[in-house]
């Protein structure tokens, strides 16, 4: 028996969902449990979602970060800045509220280079 080459497709396609074992597919109405969720209720582990989204640029020895948070909880943003040198101080922001649908910008700098800058988050 030959297959011609546009029912080869379908016929692949229909080989394989004859051969996936019956346990391997959860049972219909039957919530999968992902990261945060609870296996045994199928419901979200954490109820409201958190964090803002935040993007840090570096230019020579300065620093910029933006965080947007598209969540309804507050988050508390704050930027941490490692300086290359040994003899350059380390900075820390103070943290800074960023309400629901709020974009805050966080600055700092070193006095020659940045080794690397991230944000901290707190609820």
């Amino acid at each position: 028996m030959r297959l011609s080459r546009r029912s080869a497709p379908a016929f692949l396609a229909l080989a394989l969902l004859t051969v996936l074992p019956y346990d391997s597919l959860p049972p219909a109405g039957v919530a999968q449990a992902g990261p945060h969720m609870d296996a045994t209720t199928g419901k979200s582990a954490d109820p409201q979602p958190f964090g803002a989204e935040c993007r840090v640029g570096v230019i020579g020895s300065d620093v910029v970060a933006y965080c947007h948070n598209p969540f309804p909880g507050t988050d508390h943003v704050s930027l941490h800045i490692e300086c290359d040198r040994w003899w350059d101080i380390d900075t820390d922001t103070a943290p800074v509220e960023a309400g629901p649908a709020m974009t805050v910008r966080l600055s700092g700098r070193c006095w020659q280079n940045v080794r690397s800058a991230w944000v901290g988050h707190a609820r």
